[in-house]
């Protein structure tokens, strides 16, 4: 049965049938410029839409006014259909594909505007006898904590595997922020009752100055027939450059301590200035923790002022880690990336368990099992050991199947997907860290002494706690057996 809809709704119905690509000046998307530095704009082409409306069913389908605002269950989730009409779901293989869809389009031209707006690079003539390195570019679709895309993201990296050591870069090593001190701040703002605040540096290698004389290729896709002889000298880094991200850390280190921070010495990725506020830096993202939430404006003012940043507001995703901020304490837990890790190895519908080792198993390099493929079980090696940055649950189980990576076998393979199996009896396992506790810290260790049938050496534990919040652990197998002597003396 049809849907009854008024002459008003039909008006708006027809004024809203067929679009063509929205004219990025009037909805805010930045263009890509088409002078010597910039590569030319890729060709507009039409986009059909069935209605305003979000969803992709045709608009004589809508049943109820199509004006309308969503409606869910769950008040929440009524900005995740807002943004489900403007983004494409589907990551592009290929340049080829990325330019038919013109969602991917102006994600593209968003990109190369950084590059224009940052003054990356110029145009020149080709020069003889200098490597140039290639360029490519690498599509994905942003996810929240929910597994929900909200962005398109096209990324124009460096073909950095074409660099030429002492010619095309030097020193590549920067400091980057490890678990432990992550985790090491958030127990201590929860311990002081402390929000915790996210910042994001748009584009952040654009930002790194480099020292050498660096020449790339023209975006693929992006060519100007009318200079078929030109490429781009680089002035400051490009995603992919072997020293791009130590070029990014020099830049922002040299910045926040012209504005009076501290770099710490013994994590180089924390800062801290005479005010109550601590910083801790990755890739691209920084933490913020602070005493006032007026501090955290004047922060964001200042980075701003240097910086093409986004407010992203109170942590509750970063590096895979779902952070809630409640009271009482903060939890965190990989629950999404547990959920993807089961369905990225075809295990979403195994049976669960409740352990993730028998205490009966003892494994070894078994020579006469029948061996599986390595690169699968090197992948779910290390897809585990991220996973055991917030369960501590697993890390002796993944440790001891990581020993046998260079030849593993039937058994170890069963281990493995034992493991698995637990992950999906327990997906929202994590680590809370309360508020109040004395702030102290706590060390225990442990070895099952020479318990490795194979070579009798000893696999030691080791956990640190910062007040009643665990904050570093590990599981290891000794790399020496040390011998006794034993002398008897007749008395």
């Amino acid at each position: 049965m049809s849907p009854h809809v008024d002459e008003n709704e039909e008006r708006e119905i027809e004024q809203g049938g067929v679009d063509e690509v929205p004219d990025n000046r009037d909805q805010g998307v930045p263009q890509a410029s088409n002078d010597e530095s910039s590569p030319p704009m890729a060709p507009r082409r039409p986009l059909v839409r069935h209605g305003r409306i979000s969803k992709d069913h045709p608009i004589n389908q809508v049943i109820g006014s199509p004006s309308r605002g969503v409606r869910t269950r769950s008040r929440n989730l009524v900005s995740f259909c807002e943004h489900y009409s403007f983004v494409s779901c589907v990551e592009p293989t290929c340049v080829e594909e990325a330019l038919a869809d013109p969602d991917w389009i102006i994600a593209m031209q968003e990109e190369l505007n950084n590059f224009a707006r940052n003054e990356v690079w110029v145009l020149e003539e080709r020069p003889k006898n200098k490597n140039i390195i290639g360029t490519k570019w690498v599509f994905r679709n942003k996810q929240d904590e929910h597994g929900v895309v909200v962005r398109n993201k096209a990324r124009l990296v460096a073909k950095g595997f074409a660099q030429v050591e002492g010619l095309d870069f030097g020193e590549t090593f920067a400091p980057v922020a490890r678990l432990e001190a992550i985790r090491i701040l958030l127990a201590y703002s929860s311990h002081h009752k402390i929000k915790l605040y996210q910042m994001d540096v748009k584009s952040a290698f654009l930002n790194g100055f480099i020292n050498e004389l660096v020449y790339v290729d023209r975006p693929p896709g992006f060519e100007d027939p009318r200079k078929p002889n030109h490429v781009y000298r680089l002035h400051k880094a490009l995603y992919g450059l072997k020293q791009a991200p130590r070029a990014w850390y020099e830049r922002l280190r040299d910045f926040l301590i012209m504005q009076g921070f501290k770099i710490g010495k013994v994590d180089m990725t924390l800062c801290s200035p005479k005010t109550s506020m601590g910083i801790s830096s990755s890739v691209k993202s920084m933490l913020m923790i602070l005493s006032l939430v007026k501090l955290s404006h004047e922060f964001g003012d200042m980075m701003s002022r240097e910086f093409e940043m986004s407010m992203i507001g109170e942590l509750n995703f970063f590096l895979g880690f779902q952070i809630k901020q409640v009271k009482g304490g903060i939890f965190i837990h990989q629950e999404k990336y547990c959920r993807d890790l089961l369905k990225k190895f075809k295990m979403g519908d195994c049976k669960p368990i409740s352990t993730p080792m028998s205490t009966n198993e003892h494994l070894d390099a078994d020579v006469d099992g029948k061996p599986v493929d390595q690169s699968t079980y090197r992948s779910m090696i290390g897809s585990l050991l991220y996973l055991t940055a917030s369960r501590p649950d697993i890390m002796f189980s993944v440790c001891l199947c990581a020993r046998f990576q260079a030849a593993p076998k039937e058994s170890h393979l069963t281990a493995v997907k034992r493991i698995l199996r637990y992950l999906k009896h327990t997906p929202s396992i994590g680590l809370w860290y309360p508020e109040g506790a004395k702030l102290e810290l706590l060390g225990y260790s442990d070895s099952d002494f020479a318990g490795y049938r194979v070579d009798r050496k000893s696999t030691s534990g080791r956990c640190h706690l910062l007040g009643r919040s665990l904050v570093s652990w590990s599981s290891k197998k000794q790399k020496l057996c040390g011998f006794v002597p034993l002398r008897r003396r007749n008395i």
